[in-house]
């Protein structure tokens, strides 16, 4: 073996590598080969250690003549050398050092952080209502209530359902503490609860597959907890034929338009909630008489304008590139019309009725007409469940407009709202008088 001394603190310090190479190796002649100093080509020391293990050759830097005497990494080279003729790779025990010094950086750190992080990190894979389902589920608290304030009723919102649960160390996040969680929550909101123990399943999973968190979370925490739960209730809440005269008329006396044109629209099509809120201008075609919507299944999918509906949204006004907007939403459109839409019930004398009660108000409505399901079907965007559904049958707009005309005409002259008409001399929709 080349460049073998006996080493000194002097000698040592005079160790240099030569300028037409980029580093050179000093062995110590009294540790037979696996003891050396290693100098870089801008003359930086360091001592390493050399030697053989399951056949593979390994090389480790032990430390720097600076910070460490010569004695010191020798009694490190020995060590290494002790481990590595019995079989042991040091590498892996300093890599599960490595990996338990940070795991214990960041023991502590409470869930919610992390909670944070996975809503950046999965957000673009999500609308923005579960998006906001998973900031509101961990919120503080806290934030002073400007809208929907009744008597009695706290004036600060309370914390998130989940905030306390993810305010204890990502560690402690255990199965016997999410169990006393889902016991105690599960008295007053069985619903919010299971909605709750979805997301953080998913946010534990997540963590586990996260190499940063993995061995600090358990993933099975929320395994089989939900059959604590009280059983899933399915809604039923619907509008009857003899209540829209009712429902029309506390709508459309919501004080923004904006809310007024939406919940009606949303009735009119049977379209989800969020396929709605987020349309825009350039999404409506007034030549063809049609709209581009968000659609859960599909992505998208376009549904007809009837008279009435296109007369609702020409009248709203363009404050920004969406057709429901808003000026006090960030995102520039309504988010959260349930408030006005409960109290226009309870104006009404109706009793309470989900936005998603108004979509299945539509598939019930539009029987009274004898629609087709397989029109409602492609208009509420249904997935197809028959195979002649599915790959046959694809109605064009004109048809699908004329069974939606059907149904919003039975709809308005029930509640006694004269029926959009085409006007042939100036070509522009006006009111005429229903009949009954």
């Amino acid at each position: 073996m080349e460049n073998q001394i006996s080493f000194t603190a002097d000698r040592v310090a005079k160790l240099r590598c030569p300028d037409n190479k980029q580093q050179v190796i000093y062995w110590d002649t009294n540790n037979k080969g696996y003891f050396g100093v290693r100098v870089t080509s801008n003359q930086a020391k360091a001592y390493i250690f050399q030697s053989r293990v399951h056949g593979q050759s390994i090389r480790l830097k032990i430390g720097d003549p600076i910070s460490m005497s010569i004695k010191e990494a020798e009694a490190e080279a020995m060590r290494l050398k002790v481990l590595t003729s019995t079989g042991i790779d040091p590498r892996q025990g300093k890599a599960e050092a490595k990996a338990k010094k940070k795991a214990d950086k960041i023991r502590g750190t409470n869930a919610i952080v992390v909670w944070d992080e996975y809503i950046k990190a999965r957000a673009k894979h999500w609308g923005e209502r579960h998006k906001a389902d998973h900031e509101e589920m961990a919120r503080v608290g806290g934030e002073k209530i400007t809208r929907g304030l009744r008597p009695g009723q706290p004036k600060t919102k309370q914390p998130g359902i989940l905030f306390h649960l993810l305010s204890a160390p990502l560690d402690e996040l255990t199965r016997d503490r999410v169990s006393w969680w889902v016991k105690k929550e599960s008295k007053d909101r069985p619903a919010r609860t299971r909605l709750a123990l979805a997301m953080l399943k998913a946010f534990l999973t997540w963590a586990s597959d996260n190499p940063k968190y993995r061995g600090l979370v358990d993933p099975r925490a929320c395994d089989r907890l939900a059959r604590e739960l009280p059983p899933k209730q399915t809604k039923d809440d619907c509008l009857e034929r003899e209540q829209l005269k009712l429902w029309f008329e506390g709508v459309k006396q919501i004080g923004n338009p904006v809310f007024s044109a939406y919940l009606q629209m949303l009735l009119l099509t049977g379209a989800r909630r969020n396929e709605l809120t987020g349309l825009k201008w350039v999404d409506l075609d007034t030549q063809w008489h049609k709209a581009t919507i968000r659609d859960k299944v599909e992505g998208t999918r376009t549904i007809p304008l009837t008279p009435y509906i296109e007369l609702l949204l020409t009248n709203l006004p363009r404050r920004n590139e969406f057709v429901f907007s808003s000026n006090m939403a960030k995102g520039k459109h309504i988010t959260e019309p349930r408030i006005p839409h409960n109290q226009a019930l309870e104006t009404s004398g109706l009793p309470p009725l989900t936005l998603h009660g108004l979509r299945r108000s539509f598939l019930t409505l539009a029987d009274e007409v004898e629609c087709p399901a397989g029109i409602t079907a492609q208009i509420m965007g249904h997935k197809p469940s028959a195979i002649a559904e599915k790959h046959y049958k694809r109605r064009s707009i004109s048809v699908l407009r004329g069974w939606l005309i059907q149904i919003e005409n039975f709809m308005l002259t029930e509640a006694g709202i004269p029926i959009p008409k085409l006007d042939d001399d100036t070509k522009r929709l006006k009111v005429v008088n229903s009949k009954k």
